[in-house]
């Protein structure tokens, strides 16, 4: 018995199996459908995601000044 594969090469990459990403619209009629108690613990989880993605951010400058080329001199 010989098995083959009915799915074409195309059906393999990435953007194949993809969903479309949705609207911002479209995102926020999903969240105003959920029940005000989950539309609360997610604007917490977004807000502490906003957080850290800033807090990130904001140490990323404290760092520049280790971006300089002349200590590239002792790198072995």
């Amino acid at each position: 018995m010989v098995l083959t594969n009915s799915l074409t090469q195309n059906e393999f990459e990435p953007e194949a199996m993809t969903t479309p990403m949705p609207t911002v619209e479209e995102i926020k009629q999903m969240i105003f459908q959920l029940p005000i108690e989950e539309q609360i613990i997610l604007m917490e989880d977004v807000e502490e995601k906003l957080e850290t993605i800033q807090m990130m951010q904001l140490t990323e400058t404290g760092f520049t000044e280790w971006n300089d080329e002349e200590e590239d001199i002792y790198d072995v």
